[in-house]
């Protein structure tokens, strides 16, 4: 029996672009319309009704994968795409991954199975090379990630080169022994590699370099900022560090907090540098410095190369309004 996909490739089309001929979508062209219906002709395809209840649900569904919706920062990107996409006419569905593989997979199959029109990853976790395999589903558009050398949309911001600054601008401001905390494992190619490299390389520019004691993988909440603070509070005192970059404001506030607790001072006794620039860094104990993200921006650029791919529109990224900014508070 004859598939959607026998279908796609006996015209010459996406399998995104023949459900959307059999969902009646507006977007297809004439010349389209004619190959989808003389390739169903010449393969005897009849859609089925589950498919076709799929497909009706598809059409409009965009899916959203982030590690975790608790953090402001995506649930803040989330708030932006689902806005855009709602101006579009689409609705979005959201996964979580907790950085585990198998729901990136279980979200990449409801684009081969036509539940979704297309995907926003705005988390990886698995091989890039299965990733791209799924465009022949549907597109994908990656939002705040990078895959080196993909032709996959990818909309970022150069974390490296933030990360160099607000490290460098530690440095330069005397602070010479500087933790490291970082929501992915220090993998090659890994969650959060870009801002490390930032990192490393500031380090390397000023010949310090990083210390085994003071460097902490997968950490992502105000809780795990809080069992930091206690690891570096547990050091004899002339071996803690004098200030700490983080990868994230949850982790930052964690630190903060619990060595105010300690009756430690901020930034004397440890200079604290958060990233992402949550509304409520301004307001903390000690407003935190940190690295503001254009969060609104990557929503809707990444949302808008979506649903230009899925109706098969050209679309020029609107880089203006991606850049990062240092904001410099009492924390550091």
């Amino acid at each position: 029996m004859a598939t959607i996909k026998d279908v796609a490739k006996k015209a010459g089309l996406s399998v995104s672009t023949v459900s959307r001929y059999l969902n009646n979508h507006p977007y297809i062209s004439e010349d389209k319309r004619k190959r989808i219906q003389s390739a169903m002709a010449e393969l005897d395809y009849t859609p089925s009704s589950v498919a076709t209840q799929l497909r009706s649900k598809k059409g409009t569904m965009i899916g959203i994968l982030v590690s975790r919706i608790v953090n402001p920062f995506f649930s803040h990107l989330v708030d932006s795409i689902e806005k855009s996409a709602r101006s579009h006419g689409y609705n979005v569905l959201v996964m979580q991954t907790y950085d585990d593989k198998k729901a990136e997979t279980n979200m990449l199959e409801m684009l081969k199975q036509q539940v979704i029109a297309g995907l926003i990853m705005c988390s990886i976790e698995g091989d890039p090379k299965i990733i791209e395999a799924y465009r022949e589903y549907g597109p994908i558009v990656l939002c705040n990630e990078q895959i080196p050398g993909s032709d996959l949309p990818q909309v970022y911001t150069d974390q490296e080169a933030a990360s160099f600054e607000a490290t460098d601008y530690l440095i330069k401001k005397g602070y010479q022994k500087i933790a490291y905390c970082t929501g992915g494992t220090l993998t090659r190619g890994g969650h959060g590699n870009s801002r490390t490299e930032g990192f490393e390389r500031a380090l390397s520019s000023h010949q310090l370099s990083m210390k085994i004691d003071w460097i902490f993988k997968q950490v992502h909440t105000i809780e795990d900022g809080k069992r930091v603070a206690d690891k570096l509070l547990s050091l004899p005192e002339d071996h803690r560090p004098d200030a700490v970059f983080t990868s994230s404001d949850e982790v930052a506030s964690g630190i903060l907090e619990r060595y105010l607790e300690k009756g430690k001072r901020v930034p004397e006794d440890l200079a604290i540098m958060g990233f992402d620039n949550q509304p409520f860094t301004g307001m903390l104990a000690v407003p935190l410095t940190t690295i503001a993200q254009p969060v609104e921006a990557l929503g809707k650029e990444s949302t808008n190369w979506l649903i230009a791919k899925m109706e098969e529109k050209d679309y020029q990224l609107d880089e203006t309004e991606l850049a990062l900014k240092l904001i410099i508070r009492k924390s550091a």
